[in-house]
């Protein structure tokens, strides 16, 4: 199978040449779009809205036709994993995502099994299908799940957290047990990616949301050494093409060389790090992703543009950058922003 049109993402995650720096933005079809809110609003939830096929291809497919984004990324939740082994998953109005059965008991989670991805999470795949083919070959589709230590936060603390109290007892008086569930999950995490490429899928992104928040040593015992593990196994190649794999831990900026260091083709930035220290740091053992604070957008439509180009210079010449924000785009971003931020980029050769 050929790649896509637009291949400048495929390409600047490979540091292949690449026309222009390419962009998409974490979270990019979501709720600061009018048309999503629409959507969202048919399916009568959140959750509908990911398990239905053709809805999750909608709202996929709404930025890239409202702004000129290099890359489309599946419309999912990170938590459709936990959810599809038995632990119950609700959204609470205005308290975000839950679980009715969150591991805390040792035998819950001695007996915690990996989901087969083909089966209990069919609709991802059936989705992941659907948006290629509406795609037509365009550009190309972003395939993610989280990192198995974040999935571990919800699945132990029950939902969100201030202070991840839970888990954080859990790893410093039973590491033994928070093993376990990373064992089961870095299974889960596998076989899912590998299951979206299989479907579709033409680059898989990692979300580390959660392992930032670490001490170094258990960041690198926790969260890194599971995610090495998964970027191993994933499936390289399908139908003669790359497969390129994104790790993104949101505050681990400190930990870039050990990041580079376990396979992943490139690495998120967040908005703490700069972009060209990062990239003296990795030199060329990988491409970068990122890294505007996602509250720029707010500003002026010349603020965002100077703010993009500060971070394209920072960056500097040649392949390997692949812009985006920091972190996910917040729901009341004025969408216009977007079309400023995007034309910046563009206008940029590296």
């Amino acid at each position: 199978m050929a790649r896509p049109k637009n291949d400048n993402f495929l390409r600047a995650l490979l540091r292949e040449p690449v026309d222009f720096t390419p962009v998409w933005l974490m979270r990019q079809a979501g709720r600061y779009l009018p048309e999503y809110c629409e959507t969202r609003r048919r399916a009568g939830s959140f959750l509908n809205l990911c398990k239905d096929p053709s809805l999750a291809c909608e709202v996929t497919l709404q930025p890239l036709a409202r702004y000129g984004l290099d890359a489309a990324i599946l419309f999912s939740d990170i938590l459709t994993v936990p959810d599809a082994m038995g632990l119950g998953l609700y959204f609470a109005d205005g308290e975000g995502p839950k679980f009715e059965r969150p591991l805390r008991d040792e035998w819950e989670i001695r007996d915690l099994q990996a989901p087969d991805p083909n089966v209990h999470l069919r609709y991802v795949m059936d989705a992941v299908a659907e948006i290629r083919r509406a795609l037509a070959d365009s550009v190309p589709l972003i395939g993610f799940s989280g990192s198995p230590f974040t999935l571990a936060c919800y699945m132990v603390e029950g939902g969100g957290s201030e202070d991840f109290r839970t888990i954080k007892t859990m790893l410093f008086d039973r590491p033994d047990l928070l093993h376990r569930i990373l064992e089961v999950t870095t299974t889960a995490v596998t076989d899912y990616l590998n299951a979206q490429i299989e479907s579709g899928a033409q680059a898989v992104q990692i979300f580390d949301t959660w392992g930032g928040m670490l001490p170094a040593h258990a960041y690198r015992e926790f969260s890194l050494a599971y995610m090495e593990r998964i970027v191993a196994d994933l499936i390289k190649r399908r139908d003669g093409e790359r497969v390129p794999s994104i790790v993104f831990t949101k505050g681990g900026g400190q930990w870039l060389e050990a990041i580079a260091a376990i396979g992943c083709d490139a690495i998120g930035l967040d908005w703490t790090t700069d972009i060209g220290e990062a990239r003296r740091r990795v030199g060329d053992k990988v491409a970068l992703q990122g890294n505007m604070d996602p509250m720029a957008l707010f500003a002026s439509d010349e603020a965002v543009r100077k703010e993009a180009r500060r971070i394209l210079a920072g960056y500097g010449s040649g392949s390997g950058h692949v812009f985006n924000l920091g972190h996910g785009i917040s729901q009341h971003t004025p969408p216009e922003r977007v079309s400023a931020l995007v034309d910046a980029v563009h206008q940029h050769r590296p």
